[in-house]
């Protein structure tokens, strides 16, 4: 499990039809401030101000075909090449990250694959890496640093 600090929220919350909406800086729009909702703002937060990944290449509910079904992954972080380089799934506080989340998103990489899978609920946060030579999944102690530019 990897320990994550979030930075202190700095979100825009607005009250709209009874709801509270939280603006998406990613998607340019106000969306429903739902627990999952929550977590994933604090991760994309995490992501661009203390990891510093590029907000620029994330693409947030990204779409996606398997089979007959159409899902949609909570984060894609791209290279600089717009090749998928790591999928979150995240999920509200209470819900545990067991086999079922996990199962969810190597299904994900499958149709989209990537380097570094990452399940969340903000308060455990795993990350696994495809170890390519051996065809198989490891799980890493802390979250990867994004590619640097090749010299």
């Amino acid at each position: 499990m990897i320990h994550i600090e979030f930075p202190p929220p700095d979100f825009r919350i607005m009250a709209a039809d009874g709801q509270d909406m939280i603006f998406d800086p990613f998607r340019k729009k106000y969306v429903v401030l739902t627990p999952e909702e929550w977590v994933r703002q604090n991760f994309l937060n995490y992501l661009v101000k203390t990891k510093a990944y590029p907000g620029v290449l994330m693409s947030i509910e990204k779409e996606l075909s398997l089979g007959e079904l159409r899902k949609r992954c909570d984060i894609v972080v791209y290279t600089r090449e717009a090749e998928p380089w790591m999928i979150v799934e995240c999920k509200e506080m209470d819900v545990p990250l067991g086999t079922a989340v996990l199962e969810q998103i190597v299904r994900y990489h499958m149709a989209l694959p990537a380097a570094y899978l990452v399940i969340t609920n903000g308060r455990n946060t795993w990350c696994c890496r495809l170890n390519t030579a051996e065809g198989n999944w490891e799980f890493e102690t802390e979250l990867p640093d994004y590619p640097a530019l090749p010299a």
